[in-house]
């Protein structure tokens, strides 16, 4: 097996002390904290995820490299504080997943995926309990996006027992709640249609769960569809020598079903 991947490893584990070194560092990596850095390492995911999505597999290495870095630098202000360093990071990972595949790693045998779902959640709970983490929702991310977020919480939820029934069930649940939303809007009750929408939204998610629809990659195919519809939209004016903000109502409408059938 090449050495390559851990020498280039070492390489950027050398330069992220170089950043951060106290005197000779960058003023920017040296005055980071966790705090700090966890935005960009969310955005870096996103970055991943988009990269993926748009096939493109020479911006996927380098997001990943971005990825890598971030962890890379979490792991070195904590090796700073005395707490672990990037080496107990890996160890971790890789004790977690050998203890998650003991099909592999223990008694060797053929599990049929859907078991080996049931298998991985039961090992997360045992760990969940083992790190103090006893209730069920305890450790749902709350800076996962708001739609998955509640996906989630209404999967771990389902798990005890609290769920709907049925996805008819959740959709009655939907009219139930956009009325509400109705009645706050119609009575300019501004911050309970906050509460409201809110409400919808997380049933809304729900419903998805109960039909095997990720809420988050459904929005987001949605909102890509806009996108792409709204810049053929941009440039069909453009070719007419027509300004946006000056369309009616009906030649914003001509433009957007020209953008639905691909033509214009």
């Amino acid at each position: 097996m090449s050495d390559e991947p851990a020498l280039e490893l070492q390489a950027l584990l050398a330069l992220m002390r170089t950043l951060r070194d106290p005197i000779e560092g960058c003023p920017w990596d040296r005055t980071q904290t966790f705090a700090t850095i966890a935005p960009f390492t969310i955005e870096e995911a996103y970055e991943i995820a988009d990269a993926v999505g748009r096939g493109d597999i020479a911006r996927l290495r380098d997001e990943l490299g971005d990825l890598l870095f971030q962890v890379v630098f979490q792991a070195r202000i904590a090796e700073e504080q005395g707490q672990f360093d990037f080496a107990a990071v890996a160890r971790g990972i890789c004790e977690k997943l050998i203890r998650r595949h003991p099909h592999i790693f223990g008694e060797r045998r053929e599990v049929p995926v859907a078991e080996l779902h049931v298998s991985w959640e039961a090992q997360k709970a045992r760990e969940r309990a083992e790190a103090g983490l006893h209730g069920t929702l305890s450790d749902v991310p709350r800076a996962l996006p708001a739609l998955a977020r509640a996906a989630k919480l209404g999967r771990r939820a389902a798990r005890v027992g609290f769920d709907w029934t049925s996805a008819e069930g959740v959709r009655r649940k939907i009219d139930e709640e956009l009325a509400e939303a109705d009645a706050a809007a119609a009575g300019g009750r501004q911050e309970q249609l906050g509460e409201e929408i809110g409400d919808l939204l997380f049933t809304i998610a729900n419903w998805a769960r109960h039909l095997q629809v990720d809420p988050e990659d459904a929005l987001r195919v949605a909102a890509l569809k806009f996108e792409l519809r709204f810049e053929h939209m941009e440039a069909a004016a453009r070719q007419r020598g027509q300004r946006l903000e000056q369309l009616s109502a009906d030649q914003w409408e001509a433009l957007w079903q020209a953008a639905k059938s691909g033509h214009s």
